[in-house]
């Protein structure tokens, strides 16, 4: 197994279903609860743990999907939208990978390591081991 630790956004370290009226903006194309989504773990403390595991040779990415039924317009939006957040939340973070790809698109193609997602079919069919997103300070740790 590659030495490489992924992360999903949404839902995992983003808090985009909690921003008010997610799905209606997303659905009219309106990129601001991927920018307003509240961090759902502590991002000093991530931050620390991103760093250890870096420097005990470990990549690390983000792997997140963009919206449904989008179009390239938005899905430019989006991914600003995304990167900001993590250079927000994230700043001293130097990710290896970030991969911001089109929704479904198969999270393990390419990929191996760990992977923390919400998603439950992503950790199924991902290439390596993969944990939910309330596993993420207990593995990092350990690591």
């Amino acid at each position: 197994m590659r030495k490489e630790i992924w992360f999903d956004m949404d839902g995992t370290i983003a808090d985009l279903y909690g921003v008010a009226n997610w799905l209606e903006k997303l659905t009219n194309s309106n990129p601001s609860p991927y920018e307003m989504a509240r961090p759902l773990v502590n991002m000093n403390t991530l931050a620390k743990r991103l760093h250890k595991a870096q420097a005990n040779g470990y990549q690390i990415g983000i792997v997140s999907w963009l919206a449904k039924n989008s179009n390239k317009e938005y899905d430019d939006a989006v991914t600003k939208a995304k990167q900001k957040w993590l250079s927000t939340h994230l700043k001293s973070v130097k990710w290896d990978f970030v991969d911001i790809l089109p929704y479904g698109t198969p999270k393990e193609n390419g990929r191996s390591g760990i992977l923390f997602d919400d998603e439950e079919r992503n950790r199924k069919n991902w290439n390596g081991i993969a944990y939910s997103e309330n596993r993420i300070m207990e593995v990092l740790k350990a690591i």
